[in-house]
């Protein structure tokens, strides 16, 4: 227990530095996404059943996709995936068709360099939203869910420093989602805690 075989290799494309995982055609079997950063793609492969994998399906993204992560940003039960196009300073939300293929991804303006992002509910509605970390502009994006698969222009928050590391959690308490972010620079961290805006 808790040792591993040797790992089976699958051919992706050039440079896949970042996998998620996730039952992406309804089989109850955890599929792979990953993106291939230099051919400006994600690769989706297919969980057989066995502990193997089909060959990849590429699906085209922006220029230079660093990350990836699946959420179901429209309610429809199915996985999607969110990708962080970096050279084309974008994200890009590619639907699930439901039988474990995707639409062509819509994109959404970021800052500059978009490096990592999660989708976590941080308005209370019950649908995931999108926080990007932008590492060249030294801001963290917030896109709050439309709840049909769209998303609202982004608010921006300054970090004052290189952001990377990105992850939410309830640090207070009080019911609401904060943002933590790593410093890719310096020695520190920064803290956003979520608020309810009683103006509004």
């Amino acid at each position: 227990e808790g040792k591993f075989a040797a790992p089976t290799p699958y051919s992706t494309s050039d440079f896949s530095n970042c996998v998620a995982a996730a039952d992406v055609n309804g089989d109850n079997k955890p599929d792979i996404i990953v993106t291939n950063v230099h051919s400006d793609t994600v690769g989706v492969l297919l969980n057989t059943g066995t502990g193997t994998f089909l060959a990849q399906t590429t699906y085209a993204t922006g220029p230079l996709p660093t990350y990836v992560i699946t959420a179901d940003v429209n309610g429809d039960k199915k996985p999607d995936i969110v990708v962080t196009n970096a050279h084309a300073n974008q994200i890009g939300v590619l639907l699930n068709t439901g039988t474990g293929t995707f639409t062509t991804q819509t994109s959404y303006p970021s800052g500059n360099y978009p490096n990592n992002v999660i989708a976590v509910d941080v308005n209370g509605d019950k649908k995931p939203d999108i926080v990007v970390t932008n590492l060249e502009e030294n801001t963290l994006y917030v896109y709050l869910n439309q709840g049909n698969g769209t998303f609202a222009a982004p608010t921006s928050y300054i970090t004052d420093f290189k952001p990377w590391g990105l992850v939410a959690a309830d640090v207070n308490g009080d019911g609401n989602l904060d943002i933590i972010v790593g410093d890719s620079v310096t020695s520190k961290i920064g803290v956003f805690i979520a608020y309810v805006d009683t103006q509004s």
